[in-house]
């Protein structure tokens, strides 16, 4: 990756968080979107461009010195450019936010930053509007149905309560435990996937995903569609959340049975050998990271909502 800028302190500083924006191109608001960031008082300001071909950007660093601008050379995930982000931060929380949210209003106050990080949660996802302030699906859950996981999904929201993952990635993230967890896994390629992989296993690992009514967000462009479809991906997440279980024995740690792989296999579209490998990959990854986990899949589900 190419890094601009960053060697200034941004201006203003009031609290202690990064604001790290995922830019999908090049827009004439760029300029007051970094302005209104700088105005609440961001401790960094990390700026992510995912079109290594945007002319415009030499000129932007020149202007804005404070910011740090990362421009990947090859293409990759969103999951991978805010590992990639958190990594360049020194904060001690950081705010992923999207060029298609609306920024012509404070994004977060110092006040309300204070009180949303006192508790020191893993994540917090805001509430998310579309354009025309329409409400749509931000809050998850886990359930199981016919021996398989179902994410439930609602509009309806409120204060405090648990949340299975952050819409679009977006969220306020407590980057000490952000990289303690791992962070996304850039080998899933699909969004949804990927989204879901990670903070799924956060809870598995005993941290927490909350959402907040007090912190509002607002597409200024058509809402993402989760593509949810099963695929190669879906695999990599079942084998990773679904199929470990806390030993019974001894329960304090996580493990694959070996005798799970016949329902992985019957399931997964694979050949036999194919399935098999990826069976293997996933077996080894749980053992390393065996003491980990805190809960399994049916756990979590179980006791959702009274953690």
């Amino acid at each position: 990756m190419t890094i601009l800028g960053g060697k200034e302190s941004v201006p203003n500083i009031k609290m202690n968080i990064s604001a790290l924006i995922l830019n999908k191109g090049w827009s004439s608001y760029r300029s007051k979107m970094v302005e209104n960031l700088m105005r609440c008082g961001f401790s960094e300001i990390i700026s992510i461009e995912t079109d290594s071909e945007n002319y415009s950007i030499e000129d932007f660093s020149r202007k804005f010195p404070f910011v740090k601008v990362i421009i990947p050379l090859e293409k990759t995930t969103d999951g991978d450019l805010i590992n990639i982000g958190i990594s360049e931060s020194s904060a001690d929380f950081v705010l992923v936010l999207r060029d298609s949210l609306d920024f012509s209003q404070d994004i977060l106050t110092p006040t309300l930053a204070a009180k949303l990080t006192e508790e020191k949660f893993f994540c917090i996802t805001p509430r998310l509007l579309g354009k025309e302030n329409f409400a749509f699906p931000v809050l998850f859950s886990p359930s199981i149905k016919r021996a398989s996981l179902n994410v439930l999904s609602t509009s309806v929201v409120s204060d405090g309560v648990p949340n299975l993952f952050c819409f679009d990635y977006i969220g306020l993230y407590n980057r000490r435990k952000f990289i303690d967890l791992g962070g996304f896994d850039y080998t899933i390629l699909n969004s949804y996937w990927q989204n879901l992989d990670f903070s799924f296993r956060s809870w598995l690992w005993g941290e927490k995903i909350i959402f907040s009514t007090a912190f509002s967000l607002s597409y200024t462009t058509e809402v993402p569609i989760l593509e949810t479809s099963a695929s190669q991906f879906s695999n990599r997440f079942y084998l990773k959340n679904l199929v470990p279980r806390i030993d019974k024995k001894h329960a304090d740690h996580g493990l694959i049975p070996l005798s799970s792989f016949f329902a992985f296999w019957g399931s997964s579209s694979c050949g036999f050998f194919e399935a098999l490998n990826r069976f293997n990959e996933a077996r080894d990854w749980v053992e390393q990271n065996k003491y980990r986990f805190k809960h399994d899949a049916l756990d979590l589900v179980e006791n959702w909502g009274v953690r």
